[in-house]
């Protein structure tokens, strides 16, 4: 018999899931904090954040956006009609949401070309190679693990820090502001879509994972679904840092040249 787990409470409460998902979402949090409370986002909502630095972390950015909906096709694959009350919830939500995915490369394109970065220098990825890090375990999960991980390392971990981490940047109007009037709503589309739609889009992923899963599912099995979130929440962090590692590096000789002139 299936154990599979039937979702009674609000979509968004901790407490509809099976306890074993609680103390999961417990055992992430500060894995998740570290991204969603990065210095990076706070700067870019204050508009202190060099366009250097925002080309790079666009430029970065660009292959999870891009390949997303690839990520997801994948995990399509592993599905199959009415073997599993779990993998027909999955087979449904990967095959309406893949379309969904596609149209947020176009948003992010208009993000970067409001910041004069353009479809080549996207393709191009003239970045440090800690910036590929993130797409290249997103491809190694969707490509290799089950489904149930798979689907909690991308849709539950990174959908639900970014977003969280757009809201944050969109909390105040300081960063729109920072574009023409006439290319604002296109140059914020990205940011604004994920910043309200995407909080539903996590626990969704969520109850996918729990319902695959079931009520009690084996201690290896939490064990790598608690690593394989963690460790998306961790390769997003080490995107960021790089990215604020030139930042530093830029701020520096600023700093010296201001020093030596008050001398």
């Amino acid at each position: 018999m299936i154990d599979a787990f039937i979702r009674t409470g609000p979509l968004m409460d901790p407490s509809s899931y099976p306890l074993w998902a609680q103390q999961l979402i417990k055992d992430c949090s500060e894995s998740k904090r570290r991204v969603v409370e990065h210095e990076l986002y706070q700067r870019m909502r204050d508009g202190r954040l060099s366009g250097r630095t925002m080309r790079q972390y666009l430029i970065g950015g660009w292959p999870v956006v891009e390949q997303f909906s690839l990520y997801m096709a994948k995990n399509l694959t592993k599905t199959q009609y009415a073997r599993h009350p779990g993998e027909d919830m999955a087979r449904r939500w990967l095959m309406r949401n893949i379309r969904v995915e596609l149209n947020h490369a176009d948003y992010w394109l208009f993000w970067a070309q409001a910041h004069g970065v353009s479809l080549e220098d996207l393709q191009t990825q003239d970045v440090p190679s800690e910036l590929n890090a993130l797409s290249d375990w997103c491809w190694h999960t969707c490509a290799t693990d089950s489904l149930v991980v798979a689907v909690a390392a991308t849709n539950y971990a990174i959908e639900g820090a970014t977003g969280e981490w757009s809201a944050v940047v969109c909390s105040t109007g300081v960063y729109a502001q920072g574009f023409p009037e006439e290319g604002r709503k296109r140059a914020m589309k990205w940011l604004k879509m994920h910043a309200q739609y995407d909080d539903a889009h996590p626990w969704e992923a969520l109850e996918i994972v729990c319902t695959l899963a079931g009520h009690n599912p084996s201690a290896a099995l939490q064990k790598e679904l608690r690593r394989a979130i963690c460790k998306s929440y961790d390769y997003m962090f080490l995107f960021l840092e790089r990215c604020m590692q030139q930042e530093q590096e830029q701020r520096q000789p600023a700093r010296a040249r201001a020093e030596l002139a008050e001398g």
